[in-house]
């Protein structure tokens, strides 16, 4: 990585150390971010550029009151770490409660299985980006739009506070995302897949199957008739149970949701049940080699496993160090930010549903009419409300998977969804595509990984 900050250690601990006496709580995060954008689409390269990104943030804590300042150059550190200390004497009116964590001095680094993406030229990714574009171009005369996005990020981080910690660690991470979109008279369908790596550039090199399945989707859906709306069992492929874990259930279980919304607490009440007794689901940053995996979190808080959900029973949420000293519960190192311009926030890391015991080829057994759906093309959550469009789906008949059909998606209260899973496959698989976005910081890396879910009651919306 980059060494610009190799000396500024004795600064920020002499600033520290100036300016605690101000503040119940005071934290440094400074930050180091080296890495590669590239869009094509079409014929057009829309994006191309490497670029060193370098800055830093502080947060001050007085009375319950945060202040907050970010900054690019390091001369300016005095000034910010002024006017988080103002902000927060100005704000700050009740009482600061941070859970205890061990104070740690530490140098930590993510390592990689292949090669660092720093070591690739610009030109070289540039050229793989060209290769997929065509792929998508040539598959068929139907494609009308294709799009291939690279992007890898290294990332060092020096974290400092008031409390005597100090952790430096370090990572490297890469993303690829392929769009095709094909036309037939009046009919448009789209074909996407996303994909991406914390072990090495390697990772991406050889994606032609599935870049091509994208395109393959698009022109096969051009011709499938759409599912009848309806009610239905369904059973969706681990990837899209990975997606519902995530997207329905887990910004459920961030505890900046609920600790100031009463009657979300109240339905996240611990000890309340919202599934079947082999449901279990989990999120952390310890399991290593996933894209929501590291050794502490933006607060210097280490790792964690959490059981959110045990035998179907509500038995965790996720903290930082302020929403579990709110609540009287234990830090679980979820407190993340996008970057240095971002204060940290309860965020996700990797969220998954553990493999259940039913054979995956007996879910659709004794299924009248439902519907089998795989991967995704989208989504959107609304509180405990969700929506998903599934990549591709078949109907269900009689117990067997039959006919292929297009513009499915399912739609239903999450809750109430958790409750109707019938079945839980024996299978699994870690979908490591992930991006999300909260509180306006988009595109942070997680994990998401579960089986294949029968669920009853689904709403799956399409044709009258």
């Amino acid at each position: 990585m980059p060494t610009v900050l190799a000396d500024t250690q004795n600064l920020i601990a002499d600033l520290i150390a100036r300016y605690r006496s101000r503040v119940d709580y005071l934290a440094i995060r400074l930050e180091e971010s080296e890495g590669t954008s590239i869009m094509v689409r079409g014929n057009k390269v829309e994006t191309l550029s490497e670029g060193l990104s370098i800055g830093g943030q502080v947060r001050a804590c007085y009375k319950g009151g945060w202040g907050f300042a970010s900054f690019n150059q390091l001369s300016s550190l005095k000034d910010r770490l002024e006017e988080a200390i103002s902000a927060a004497r100005i704000v700050g009116d009740g009482e600061t409660l941070l859970a205890p964590i061990p104070i740690v001095q530490d140098t930590r680094q993510l390592p990689l299985t292949g090669t660092d993406p720093r070591m690739i030229p610009l030109k070289e990714k540039k050229a793989l980006c060209d290769r997929y574009n065509q792929l998508l171009k040539s598959f068929d005369p139907q494609i009308t739009t294709t799009s291939v996005r690279y992007c890898d990020n290294n990332q060092r981080i020096i974290i400092a506070t008031s409390e005597g910690t100090l952790i430096e660690q370090s990572w490297a991470d890469l993303e690829m995302r392929f769009s095709a979109t094909a036309r037939k008279d009046e009919i448009v369908q789209t074909g996407r897949e996303t994909t991406g790596s914390r072990n090495g550039y390697e990772d991406l090199t050889d994606l032609d199957i599935q870049v091509q399945g994208a395109a393959q989707r698009a022109v096969n859906a051009l011709s499938l008739s759409p599912v009848r709306g309806g009610v239905y069992t369904v059973v969706i492929d681990p990837i899209l149970s990975g997606l519902f874990v995530h997207e329905a259930f887990g910004h459920l279980s961030e505890a900046d949701m609920a600790y100031e919304n009463p009657d979300l607490l109240e339905v996240m009440s611990k000890g309340r049940r919202f599934g079947p007794p082999d449901l279990q689901i989990f999120d952390g940053a310890a399991p290593e080699g996933h894209r929501g995996s590291y050794c502490y979190d933006d607060e210097g808080t280490s790792a964690t496993t959490t059981q959110l959900i045990k035998d179907g029973i509500l038995v965790g949420r996720l903290h930082s160090r302020e929403t579990a000293g709110k609540l009287g519960e234990a830090p679980t190192g979820n407190a993340r930010c996008l970057n240095y311009h971002y204060p940290p926030i309860v965020r996700m890391t990797n969220t998954w549903i553990e493999r259940g015991k039913t054979p995956v080829q007996d879910l659709v057994r004794g299924i009248r009419e439902g519907v089998y759906a795989r991967n995704w093309l989208g989504g959107m959550t609304n509180g405990e409300m969700f929506t998903f469009s599934a990549g591709e789906a078949w109907m269900i008949r009689e117990g067997q998977i039959a006919e292929p059909v297009r513009d499915v998606t399912l739609s239903g209260n999450v809750f109430k969804t958790l409750g109707d899973i019938e079945a839980i496959g024996d299978d699994f698989y870690w979908d490591e595509s992930g991006g999300c976005g909260k509180g306006g910081q988009s595109g942070l890396p997680v994990g998401c990984g579960g089986p294949s879910l029968r669920i009853r009651n689904v709403v799956v919306g399409g044709s009258q």
